[in-house]
């Protein structure tokens, strides 16, 4: 009996131990199935990012066309191409005292600078918040707020600012809401975005309006130039440097301006500037073509976003679009490939969550274990003890994104090059020509614009890329606009 029960416990034993080997090596093939399919998922999507240097090629030349469509018609093309009015940039020698309002958020900012015929002798400003109640009340409460607080930074004007004599101050404003602009000093309000909404101002010249509140204030202000941020970054980039052709913005948004031969734009139909020349407001961010690299994960953005079917390119390479691209994908791992665990973690799920400065942060982590990696996804998806090795494939998502991203920009700007030497006397090869940048994405993503600059000079061959620099223009928004100002001066 006894020897039986001893056979029986053995043989229970055996089964027991054979049971657990066989449960551990399902899950080890359900593992290895489940990284697989986050292998796979991984492949795939970086296999429709690709940008080859032809794929770009075709992009510039698709650029070029529809630059060409645009300055043709009014509605010649989805890159709106705008006449800005600005048709004397800054040389470097204004002088005098100008001013500028720069409004495009939930903060103003206002600037005094004090040219001195050579550069800038000195400069003040000041930032204030708008209280949300003005954003949604009246345009003569939100106006007369900012002419106030205009008039008090005026009367603090101190020692080391000038104003000629007989002479009214001049201001340069920058106005980043959707304008149709009909002079350099004029603008109708198409629209707001970023929380305003004013519905009475709709339709009305902002020009006219905050003129008005300065008005009441009694403040010796004329409002000489009305600009964009683009248009502003360029007048900024020309007043440093003679070279400069170009602005691009790459922040949370993206935008580029340039300047245009006159004779260029059949839409114009003004009396030709006198320097023969007029910046254009493209909105490239607009642009749309059939060879850009196109996700499943682009297409379910876009079709979830508030202006679905716009904004294309702007939705692939700027700063607000693509930490959520990477949040999408990895939300497909999750949910695919258990690849945070059975279950899809609740943060993971929320749309924009994952912003690019925590994605840069990830990009930009050398550790060896990839703390950096671990510590945001802990802190902002609160998806904790992530392994080194899952780590890795998320740096890897953030390369795949970034370079996309940053190569079709670097492909937009070789499309302006290519479009701005078109029947020029002199060429890429012999001219010296200088891109001035902006926005957070560009100076804080270390990765991304190392690849742009490398693709750009991929794209534009050793020999040209000697004669192209890319510059960094700080407060285009701000200093460009007061230097607008100076340009258009009533008293040149």
């Amino acid at each position: 009996m006894g020897k039986k029960v001893v056979v029986a416990t053995a043989v229970i034993g055996a089964a027991a131990v054979v049971g657990a080997a066989a449960l551990v090596a399902r899950r080890r093939m359900r593992n290895t199935a489940k990284w697989a399919r986050a292998m796979e998922i991984l492949r795939e999507f970086e296999e429709k990012c690709e940008t080859p240097i032809g794929k770009l090629k075709q992009v510039a030349d698709a650029m070029v066309v529809e630059m060409h469509a645009g300055l043709a018609s009014e509605n010649g093309s989805k890159v709106k191409m705008l006449i800005s009015h600005v048709d004397n940039l800054p040389t470097g020698e204004e002088d005098g005292l100008f001013y500028a309002l720069d409004l495009g958020g939930s903060n103003f900012r206002a600037l005094r600078v004090q040219l001195s015929g050579g550069g800038i002798a000195k400069q003040e400003f000041i930032e204030r918040a708008i209280p949300p109640e003005l954003m949604v009340g009246t345009s003569d409460e939100l106006f007369g707020y900012i002419a106030t607080e205009l008039a008090k930074f005026v009367a603090e004007e101190g020692e080391g600012f000038h104003l000629a004599t007989n002479r009214e101050r001049e201001l340069g404003f920058t106005f980043s809401f959707p304008v149709l602009q009909t002079s350099i000093n004029s603008g109708t309000l198409i629209k707001w975005t970023k929380g305003f909404s004013i519905a009475e101002a709709v339709g009305q010249d902002v020009v006219a309006e905050l003129t008005k509140a300065l008005k009441k204030q009694n403040l010796d202000l004329h409002v000489t130039a009305l600009a964009n941020d683009t248009v502003g970054t360029l007048a900024g980039g020309k007043f440093f440097n003679r070279d400069v052709i170009a602005s691009v913005i790459l922040g949370t948004g993206t935008n580029a301006a340039y300047v245009e031969r006159a004779q260029a734009i059949p839409k114009w139909r003004g009396p030709p500037p006198r320097s023969g020349e007029m910046v254009i407001n493209m909105e490239w961010g607009n642009f749309h073509t059939a060879h850009l690299p196109l996700t499943d994960y682009d297409h379910a953005m876009d079709l979830e976003s508030l202006n679905r079917g716009e904004q294309i390119f702007e939705k692939i390479i700027s700063g607000m679009y693509l930490g959520e691209i990477i949040r999408r994908v990895l939300c497909r791992m999750a949910e695919e490939a258990d690849f945070f665990g059975t279950s899809v973690p609740p943060k993971l799920q929320v749309p924009f969550v994952l912003g690019t400065p925590a994605m840069s942060a990830m990009h930009h982590d050398t550790s060896p274990d990839l703390k950096v990696v671990g510590i945001t996804l802990r802190d902002i998806l609160e998806i904790p003890n992530v392994s080194v090795k899952k780590r890795r494939v998320i740096v890897k998502l953030c390369d795949i994104v970034a370079a996309r991203g940053a190569r079709l920009a670097a492909a937009g700007i070789f499309g302006i090059l290519k479009k701005v030497k078109v029947g020029r006397e002199t060429t890429m090869a012999n001219q010296k020509t200088t891109i001035a940048m902006d926005g957070g994405l560009y100076e804080n993503y270390v990765e991304f614009s190392s690849y742009l600059e490398n693709t750009l000079k991929e794209l534009a061959g050793d020999e040209v890329w000697q004669h192209i620099s890319i510059e960094h223009a700080n407060d285009g928004s701000g200093l460009g606009a007061a230097l607008l100002a100076a340009s258009h001066s009533r008293y040149l």
